[in-house]
């Protein structure tokens, strides 16, 4: 075992090592961006490749999106009966409402600056967001795309008739063909589908469910993120940490710096028994973790072992087990620090006559090396269900072999396929009380009120519910046809989940804009402020100002230097 008095003195020195130059035997993989599906309630599916709108192809395949798993660009998300939340390398978080299907269209990494680029197919979705300098981060759903130039939360809603984006705080730009409008918090632009000329800013609409639901998740993450940063010694955001905080204790370990192990973990517990594996095109076998807090010790990191300790506890990214007593030389200030290293699995694959196992990574680990956890015993795999706690038996002083990766028939995925999800429909109500996308099937909250004589919202008593005369009978009209259609599929013996909406809607945009080639400010803006408003889950009870359109023909101005993404 590595004595622990000279850990401190290793881990400066291979610090001072990558001040100079000295590139990481992983740093391949810390230019690919990985993202994290960090919550998962009820019925949410993922397809890895489709063709044009997911809704509409017959070719992809879609599988059932465990917690943890790893979203990749091209992915397409989606939800039924069901909610999802996604965090992104920078702390940026996306919340995904039932029946909503999410494209991440472009994630790429341009000299350390992320380029953000999703399609909201149908549905709703909230986004908190707050881009470093040179950033690029925006949601394309319908007939426009919103741009988060700085640090913002909104919500898009996405249906076959129409579009609508809510600024919840911050300030929003939003492109439609050849206009660009900003919208400053307590705002909300609506448009109906292909049709220019309906563009409409206004107020927020009141608070609903789904909002409440994705205030107290913001106001969850960002408390458990910052709790748990002070101990990771890290210069940038890193993924995951937040879970720690909420799912586990730190504790310092004398010469190894602070550690981290899950509540409820004794002497005899272990790593990697609870998830399974999946093959990703680009890193190979890769743990999906089926625990709430397995995300960053999996991924990111190393994991140590040492009696007084407690056995086995997981040592944060980047400054691996330093303490924070020992004066450490700070990296010189760039405009984007370095970022954790992603490994598809913290641990070394090892193989002996026939037999591969695993062995949990040491911080100090060189790539190709033999293992230094090896002694701690090789754990065997158990097929896609997780690994099993007990060492692979051998004889004393057996050789393993250590291998760059696992061979594609080590594992096998056990990733369910599932069937794809469905469009439904909706409409747009609208009151003194601001714009809101509803439904019209079969589930539909649109009601007719006698009283009134007019297609009402059945889950507000407000009188700003109510429909206009021309809505209403577009809502009757959508109504009887949801009826028709489902009494149709009734005598055909169509199950009534899938008899949602089977008609193709007309064609919309549904591909970004390119992002601009140099990135800091807003599209029309000489002069963007670098103000940062404090994400609040309240609305605004008024309207700000109303926001300006037209064509986009200035520079965008540089942005000052963002946080660094951190949810606070």
């Amino acid at each position: 075992m590595f004595p622990r008095k000279l850990i401190p003195l290793v881990l400066i020195v291979l610090l001072l090592a990558l001040i100079v130059g000295v590139p990481s035997a992983a740093a391949d993989s810390s230019h690919a961006r990985i993202i994290r599906l960090s919550l998962v309630t009820g019925d949410v599916r993922f397809a890895a490749k489709t063709h044009g709108d997911p809704l509409a192809d017959s070719s992809a395949v879609w599988e059932t999106a465990s917690l943890n798993l790893p979203i990749r660009q091209g992915y397409v998300l989606a939800t039924d009966n069901g909610r999802a939340e996604v965090e992104f390398e920078n702390g940026a978080v996306a919340f995904l409402k039932e029946n909503t299907v999410l494209q991440f269209y472009d994630l790429s990494l341009n000299d350390g600056a992320l380029t953000t680029r999703l399609v909201l197919f149908q549905g709703s979705a909230s986004f908190y967001v707050n881009p470093a300098s040179g950033d690029y981060f925006s949601v394309t759903g319908g007939d426009f795309t919103v741009e988060a130039n700085r640090r913002v939360t909104f919500r898009l809603d996405n249906y076959e008739d129409g579009s609508t984006v809510e600024d919840l705080s911050g300030r929003l730009t939003v492109l439609h063909k050849d206009q660009t409008t900003f919208l400053e918090k307590g705002q909300s632009l609506s448009m109906k589908a292909g049709d220019e000329s309906s563009v409409s800013v206004g107020r927020l609409p009141e608070v609903d469910e789904f909002d409440r639901w994705v205030s107290g998740r913001i106001d969850t993450v960002s408390t458990a993120t910052t709790a748990a940063m002070q101990y990771t010694n890290s210069p940038s955001y890193a993924p995951g940490f937040g879970s720690l905080y909420s799912y586990g204790s730190w504790f310092d370990c004398g010469g190894y710096g602070y550690g981290w192990r899950p509540f409820g973990a004794g002497y005899g517990w272990s790593p990697f028994t609870d998830g399974q594996w999946v093959l990703d095109p680009t890193f190979g076998w890769t743990w999906v973790s089926f625990q709430p807090w397995g995300w960053a010790p999996y991924h990111y990191g190393g994991w140590l072992f040492d009696s007084g300790c407690g056995g086995w506890f997981y040592s944060p990214p980047l400054l691996f087990g330093f303490n924070p007593r020992v004066p450490v030389r700070r990296l010189p200030p760039v405009v984007h620090p370095p970022r954790p290293i992603y490994h598809p699995v913290t641990a070394v694959f090892v193989r002996n006559k026939g037999n591969v196992g695993i062995v949990p990574m040491h911080p100090l680990d060189a790539k190709g090396k033999t293992p230094l956890n090896l002694e701690r015993g090789v754990f065997s795999p158990a097929g896609s269900k997780g690994v099993n706690e007990q060492v692979i038996p051998g004889a004393p002083g057996q050789k393993w072999e250590t291998l760059k990766s696992a061979p594609k028939e080590a594992f096998s995925s056990s990733l369910a396929s599932t069937a794809p999800p469905v469009r439904v429909s909706r409409t747009v109500l609208q009151g003194s009380a601001g714009t809101r996308v509803v439904s019209t099937n079969r589930d539909s909250s649109i009601a007719y009120d006698p009283k009134e004589h007019r297609f009402v919202n059945a889950n507000s008593g407000s009188s700003s519910a109510i429909l206009s005369e021309k809505e209403s009978v577009a809502a009757s009209e959508r109504t009887a046809a949801a009826a028709n259609a489902s009494a149709r599929n009734a005598t055909a013996g169509i199950p009534a989940t899938t008899a949602r909406n089977s008609t193709t809607p007309p064609p919309r945009n549904t591909v970004p804009p390119p992002a601009p080639h140099y990135y800091g400010g807003e599209r029309g803006s000489a002069n963007s402020s670098g103000s940062h408003s404090t994400w609040s889950g309240s609305r605004s009870s008024g309207s700000s100002s109303t926001g300006s359109s037209g064509r986009s023909t200035s520079a965008p101005a540089p942005a000052p230097h963002a946080s660094g993404g951190r949810p606070h």
